[in-house]
């Protein structure tokens, strides 16, 4: 097993790939980091300081101004607004500079659709493209069973995964650190709110460090990543063409970024995986996509999506004609 698992990481680095996902991350690190710095110097121009309560008072002012206007995300401005009041009443900067606080925001905002398009670009393709190529028949005329050949696929993925994740973090800290600095890590972070209809709940909210919360959300984020790369396994496995199964996968992740916004009277959605996709949203205390849902729910629904698709997997690869 460990030869085969071997073979497919050594046929994985030949492709490249993790160079190409290196040279995105940096890229896109790169373009944030620059825009964070043009943010916070036009914040600290228009209000004229940078102590963290004056600049934190004025984007609740701002807030609140687009209640009226806010339509839809009115309910999720609203516990932002208290999230935030929050933060000033008890004493706690949410954003004190450092590469700490970028890492945070850049990890909250790439988890739900950023790092599976990384983990797609591996997955996808795992099996489709042997069988166009014509390769698979080779693969399967070696004395190993095909429980065995497609089980050291996924391991490959797994480990293909946590790369991408130790890329995305390394490579997240020297930039970070390189433009804003290395201080903040043991800063305190308010976690463990949630919301009740529009009302925010801060029963259970808890002060932990920085690198604590960053942790977890990197914990939440490989997760994320480890299903999205299952689906892609299993369309890598049922579609021949690895363009079709990165548009499929593509179109699904795109339709639950939009679906999450707009399916809030949709009940039985909250059972679609794409939906449930947003585990950062529980930390950080934001509203779910759909009254009633919890970290807990979401977890066990993408638990359920993932083992089904390495059912269906398993399978089709060991009971179908796969040439």
């Amino acid at each position: 097993m460990i030869n085969l698992v071997q073979n497919e990481m050594t046929k994985l680095l030949a492709k490249r790939r993790f160079t190409i996902i290196s040279i995105i991350i940096i890229v896109l690190l790169s373009m944030f980091s620059y825009a964070q710095v043009k943010q916070s110097e036009s914040i600290r121009e228009r209000i004229g300081t940078v102590d963290w309560r004056t600049e934190l008072q004025q984007q609740i002012v701002d807030m609140q101004n687009r209640l009226s206007s806010a339509g839809q995300w009115r309910e999720q401005i609203q516990i932002q607004i208290k999230q935030s009041q929050y933060y000033l009443d008890h004493d706690v900067n949410p954003s004190k500079p450092g590469a700490p606080t970028f890492i945070r925001g850049f990890v909250q905002n790439s988890a739900e659709l950023f790092l599976p398009l990384l983990v797609m670009i591996i997955a996808v393709d795992l099996v489709s493209s042997e069988r166009s190529m014509g390769t698979i028949k080779l693969l399967l005329t070696r004395p190993v069973s095909r429980f065995r050949i497609l089980l050291s696929k996924y391991i490959a993925l797994i480990l293909s995964v946590s790369l991408v994740m130790f890329l995305f973090g390394i490579l997240s800290y020297l930039i970070s650190v390189i433009v804003f600095g290395n201080e903040g890590w043991s800063a305190p972070i308010l976690t463990g709110f949630s919301t009740q209809g529009d009302e925010l709940d801060i029963s259970a909210v808890r002060l932990v460090t920085q690198w604590q919360y960053i942790v977890q959300q990197f914990g939440l984020a490989w997760f994320i990543s480890i299903v999205v790369g299952t689906l892609s396994f299993m369309l890598s496995i049922l579609m021949r063409s690895s363009a079709a199964g990165m548009g499929t996968m593509l179109a699904c992740l795109i339709a639950g970024a939009i679906l999450s916004n707009m399916v809030s009277s949709w009940e039985s959605a909250k059972y679609l995986f794409m939906v449930n996709l947003g585990l950062m949203n529980y930390v950080s205390g934001s509203a779910p996509p759909i009254a009633g849902m919890t970290l807990g729910f979401s977890l066990v629904v993408l638990t359920v999506w993932m083992v089904g698709s390495l059912i269906v997997s398993f399978t089709v690869f060991m009971r179908k004609d796969i040439y």
